[in-house]
């Protein structure tokens, strides 16, 4: 099993001093409510008091095919992902535009995307052409789900020594919300029919469909659903296995995350059994539609930062929340305090 250096939690001491810094400024005490946490929350993972403003806010679009596409699990045909990977590279995607209003960068990595790459950058990681369908068959081999934990843990060291101060998984692939969700009812130990979403907008009979592969890889995995490296081979995926590597990898390194939708907190929930302690370092920044994404985060103690009934991928919900952390730390760092306003506290 691939081993992860025991993580350091967030710094207690800057936690504490950003909690009595709050109490200093020129408001009653709780009144910004959540920013309130929040900034907390990151004075204590950067290790200072006051928190410094994000420099380097970095989003990285995992990109991989899922062979469960041929149970008929997706409203759109596989030839979708790298028509958008092409689309992301060319800045055309959501996430671009989102990104671009939070003051972020994108980068996209193609893990297992079922043709060749699109550029030797994009394609650096890659670890194979498409996962297998795990209705049927594992998802990949042991030799891959290594290789492919691995390029996440390698591309968020990348990151990171590259000056990255926060770090934004993202998604893409069809047929992934189908792998997403069979691994949070592994981990939660939920039935089929309670996680299943609809996720590119499928109609019944693709739910249905989407319902009966879940509960046939769910059968397969039913022997290693206490090992989480052997989740993703057997029922996960190559681009599930390399952001769960990059979620585990940005703890190791103390680099906050604001985590996306049902497909990147599936990674989180094995992220954090591979490298227990995880959870701290990141923030759920909002709730997808999709009913497994609630009992993951629930299942991880993380509350959304928003909730917009969003269910796209590509991290747009975790980008579209890092205005909100930013407006969390410029207030704990640029607030007037009581004495500095010569205003009466209570």
């Amino acid at each position: 099993m691939t081993a992860f250096p025991e993580i350091v939690a967030p710094d207690a001491d800057a936690l504490r001093a950003a909690q009595a810094r709050q109490n200093t400024l020129t408001k009653p005490p709780g009144a910004l409510g959540r920013l309130e946490d929040l900034s907390v929350w990151v004075a204590s993972c950067q290790g200072a008091c006051p928190p410094r403003q994000f420099e380097r806010a970095r989003i990285v679009v995992f990109a991989g095919d899922h062979g469960v596409t041929a149970s008929g699990v997706s409203a759109f045909p596989p030839e979708v992902t790298p028509q958008m990977v092409a689309n992301f590279a060319a800045g055309g995607a959501a996430i671009n535009v989102i990104a671009g209003v939070a003051g972020a960068s994108v980068r996209v990595a193609d893990i297992a995307v079922d043709a060749e790459p699109l550029s030797p950058a994009i394609g650096a990681h890659k670890v194979r052409r498409s996962s297998g369908n795990i209705a049927v068959d594992d998802a990949l081999t042991a030799e891959d789900t290594a290789a492919a934990i691995q390029a996440g843990r390698t591309i968020a060291d990348e990151e990171v020594d590259g000056g990255a101060d926060l770090l934004i998984a993202g998604d893409m692939g069809i047929g992934n919300t189908t792998a997403a969700t069979t691994l949070i009812a592994a981990v939660t130990r939920s039935e089929p029919v309670v996680v299943a979403g609809r996720g590119t907008g499928i109609d019944d009979a693709g739910w249905a469909r989407k319902v009966s592969a879940i509960r046939d890889a769910l059968y397969r995995a039913r022997g290693v659903t206490a090992d989480p490296e052997a989740l993703l081979r057997v029922c996960g995926g190559a681009d599930l296995a390399a952001m769960a590597g990059f979620l585990a990898q940005a703890a190791v390194r103390r680099t906050p995350v604001l985590l996306d939708g049902v497909v990147v907190t599936a990674a989180a929930l094995i992220a954090d059994l591979l490298a227990p302690g995880a959870r701290a370092w990141w923030q759920a920044g909002h709730r997808s539609t999709e009913p497994a994404h609630t009992l993951a985060l629930d299942h991880l103690g993380l509350a959304p930062i928003v909730d917009l009934g969003m269910r796209l991928g590509e991290g747009t919900g975790a980008a579209v929340a890092l205005p909100v952390l930013r407006a969390a730390v410029a207030t704990l760092a640029s607030m007037a305090t009581f004495d500095e306003a010569q205003v009466s506290g209570a």
